[in-house]
């Protein structure tokens, strides 16, 4: 029997997939815990369908995510932290003072997207954001000490 994944199944195949079984298992243990449908006309025309659309969504998400790169990247970042006079900085410059200074310039990026190395001195630095599953973003990181009030 021709069935079609509504879920990854380990061994068997990911969603989406079209893939042939025995009948008992589709019947048995695929179909009542909602893993499988029949593969039947109308099914696969359905199945088509959501692909076509979901391959547009991918594609519009893809541009954004491009467009948003080169953005962060025409734009440096300024990220003020506590230093001593050598330039030293007390603690380090985390990825949420990076999605805080991403923020104020108008660009919400989640801080779990960013990495970033340990920043330990004063100057300039790079983070990358992973903003797609192909796209990764390059941000210049300047470092500065907060001024004293």
């Amino acid at each position: 029997m021709e069935i079609i994944l509504t879920q990854d199944v380990a061994n068997l195949g990911y969603k989406n997939d079209i893939v042939k079984v025995k009948d008992g298992y589709a019947r048995n243990f695929l179909m009542p815990r909602k893993m499988a449908i029949i593969a039947n006309d109308s099914n696969r025309k359905q199945l088509a369908e959501n692909l076509r659309q979901q391959a547009k969504k991918m594609a519009e998400a893809l541009a954004a995510a491009q467009r948003l790169a080169e953005q962060l990247a025409a734009a440096p970042v300024t990220v003020a932290v506590k230093a001593n006079e050598d330039g030293k900085i007390f603690g380090t410059v985390t990825t949420q003072n990076i999605a805080d200074a991403l923020d104020k310039l108008g660009y919400n990026v989640d801080k779990k997207v960013i990495t970033v190395e340990q920043v330990k001195e004063l100057g300039e630095h790079v983070a990358y954001a992973r903003l797609h599953r192909e796209v990764k973003a390059e941000i210049k990181l300047n470092v500065v000490a907060e001024k004293a009030e």
